[in-house]
């Protein structure tokens, strides 16, 4: 596929995301959309699914490849979409990712920074937080971030 096409998918992905239609990001996706191909700032379609808490599209771009694992870097977006569920508390997000082979014990930063459930517990989010700890994951800090 030609890049001038694929970025204009993937500019099109990224919209779909955003506004929360399944529908469309499925079409894009069978359409040749790359499902982990990044925007301009260097955030991924799944992580910026994560945060959204937008499941199901989370689950079409896993279907399509999407690593679960892999951080997003853009400015406000960097780290693991499984972070950035647990950040949030998007509980059924959550679950989609572990369900598509999520480390519930990988930290953010190449290892440096906060685990998913160090994200739940200081959301706060009980629920999400107690899921992460049914599928093996651990705290690692209760620091706040920096900035």
């Amino acid at each position: 596929m030609k890049q001038r096409q694929q970025k204009k998918l993937s500019h099109r992905l990224f919209g779909a995301i955003l506004s929360g239609d399944a529908r469309s990001a499925k079409a894009l996706l069978r359409s040749g959309a790359s499902p982990e191909r990044r925007n301009t700032d260097g955030t991924t379609p799944l992580y910026l699914a994560a945060v959204q808490g937008e499941a199901e599209v989370a689950r079409l771009l896993m279907e399509a490849g999407a690593s679960p694992d892999i951080e997003s870097s853009g400015p406000g977006s960097e780290g693991t979409p499984l972070c950035a569920a647990a950040c949030w508390g998007h509980t059924a997000t959550v679950r989609e990712l572990l369900a598509y082979g999520a480390d519930p014990t990988l930290r953010e930063d190449q290892g440096a920074g906060w685990s998913p459930l160090d994200w739940a517990d200081n959301g706060p989010h009980p629920d999400t937080a107690e899921i992460l700890r049914a599928a093996g994951a651990h705290s690692t800090t209760k620091a706040h971030p920096v900035p």
